[in-house]
């Protein structure tokens, strides 16, 4: 009779541990599923909150701005490379990015599937987008030290794409600024930003698949030197504005504005590009580096040596594409070094002090003896044709000023004056409604020539020198 319960007890353990085992796999084939599905979310979301110094996971509308204290990003007057090696930074992304990336390498031991970015309702169900097949190189656009773009063609619906491939090396990893540029615009959604198709993950590549935009706004400014069109220079103010109205709400500064990283399409939309150095607001620690923002387009409290900045910091760089746009050169030209930027800035604007700056005797490079003493002036006198233009110089005294909080935002910038003749519904439009989607509203042609006429260079923030900026 014992021998017989000890069997029947052995034989239903038996069962209930086989039981355990199917449901054990099932629960597991079940969360697979569910984590290969949200794949794209998962690694992005981890790339951002583990990955990028700076870039926490919980952002915060505050005034003042840190900066990660390891990471310092070097830019120059004449050249940038946006994928300069951050230093002691690159190592360890590679070891924790590679981790997010193989999610779901297999035992068989394939090549790591691609991460997919869709820009479509339907793209996600299909297997050909996130291939690197599926993309047809046409002819490259521009070369960098750490990546290529090319133009591109999709295999799947036919569209022109632009291809930023960048080259991965086993010690070092992935660009921190990839990872940081990825990360941002995968969740952003404008019609005056750049929009981010796909993302192709191979052992000696990554590639960003952005829409394909013709032109930059400084090779549409060399196409069209002595100035731009009056009403063209409205509408690519316009649109710059509203793309970082867009961004500042989300608490995101670009950091890097500058005519290259503005793109021009056929039909004259402007989009934002090279998000490289752009940064999420978060806790203030002040720690932000001052080496952002070419020299040229580099506002004087970040010249000084200010780590504390906020919106203000991007708005100085509207001022003076705003400025290059109409005068048709460049508002700060410096030549030399950081001194003969002040220098060149100062001249304009008079030398600073406690009355006209609260505070500037407290930034570290600010040395009184060190400039000569001017005397502020009309922003007509500096750029005369800033009196042609209604508006204009108002505006841009109101984006120009040296104490950063006083400059004007990007939102109440495109409440002023300098924009009354638009058509009101301008301000009604979607976030990715183009302005040139209202009746009456498009560019005009410049100097005779037709809006088709561009140049093939475009940024895509690829980190190619330029002689000029």
């Amino acid at each position: 009779m014992c021998d017989m319960i000890d069997s029947q007890s052995a034989e239903k353990i038996g069962r209930m541990k086989k039981l355990r085992r199917t449901l054990s796999e099932s629960f597991g084939r079940i969360a697979l599923k569910k984590e290969d599905s949200n794949f794209d979310e998962i690694c992005v979301t981890k790339m951002s909150t583990q990955n990028c110094q700076g870039m926490d996971s919980v952002i915060k509308p505050l005034d003042t701005i840190p900066e990660d204290k390891k990471v310092r990003v070097q830019r120059t007057q004449s050249s940038f490379d946006p994928f300069e090696k951050p230093a002691n930074q690159v190592k360890r992304v590679h070891s924790e990015n590679n981790a997010c990336i193989n999610f779901k390498t297999s035992s068989a031991g394939k090549e790591s599937p691609k991460v997919r970015r869709h820009s479509s309702p339907s793209s996600p169900t299909s297997p050909k987008f996130g291939k690197a097949d599926s993309y047809e190189k046409l002819e490259k656009l521009g070369e960098g030290s750490y990546a290529t773009v090319y133009k591109g063609k999709s295999k799947v619906n036919g569209k022109l794409v632009a291809l930023k491939v960048i080259r991965l090396q086993e010690e070092e990893g992935t660009p921190f600024t990839a990872i940081r540029e990825a990360s941002l615009l995968k969740g952003l959604k404008h019609a005056n930003i750049v929009l981010l198709h796909d993302i192709i993950h191979t052992k000696e590549t990554l590639t960003l698949v952005f829409e394909y935009v013709h032109t930059d706004l400084c090779q549409y400014m060399d196409k069209h030197p002595g100035g731009l069109h009056p009403e063209n220079v409205k509408l690519f103010l316009f649109q710059l504005l509203r793309g970082l109205s867009y961004i500042h709400q989300r608490y995101i500064l670009h950091r890097d504005l500058k005519p290259q990283n503005l793109l021009i399409s056929d039909t004259g939309e402007l989009k934002l590009a090279d998000f490289g150095l752009a940064r999420a607001k978060s806790v203030p620690s002040h720690t932000y580096s001052n080496e952002v923002v070419t020299l040229w387009y580099r506002p004087p409290d970040v010249l000084l040596g200010s780590t504390e900045y906020s919106t203000c910091l991007d708005m100085w760089g509207v001022g003076c594409i705003f400025v290059e746009m109409i005068q048709g050169v460049a508002a700060f030209p410096g030549m030399k070094d950081i001194q003969d930027q002040l220098e060149r800035i100062f001249l304009v604007f008079g030398t600073p002090n406690e009355d006209t700056w609260p505070g500037v005797h407290s930034l570290p490079h600010f040395k009184p003896e060190r400039f000569t003493q001017y005397s502020p002036k009309n922003l007509r006198q500096a750029w005369n044709k800033l009196s042609y233009v209604n508006h204009a110089e108002d505006l841009a005294s109101k984006l120009l000023q040296c104490f950063p909080k006083n400059r004007l935002s990007a939102q109440a910038a495109l409440s002023h004056e300098y924009f009354s003749d638009l058509p009101p519904r301008l301000w009604e439009l979607t976030d990715m409604s183009s302005i040139f989607t209202v009746p009456n509203v498009k560019l005009q042609t410049e100097a005779g020539e037709s809006m088709r006429v561009f140049g093939k260079n475009n940024s895509y923030g690829k980190g190619v020198s330029n002689s000029k900026h």
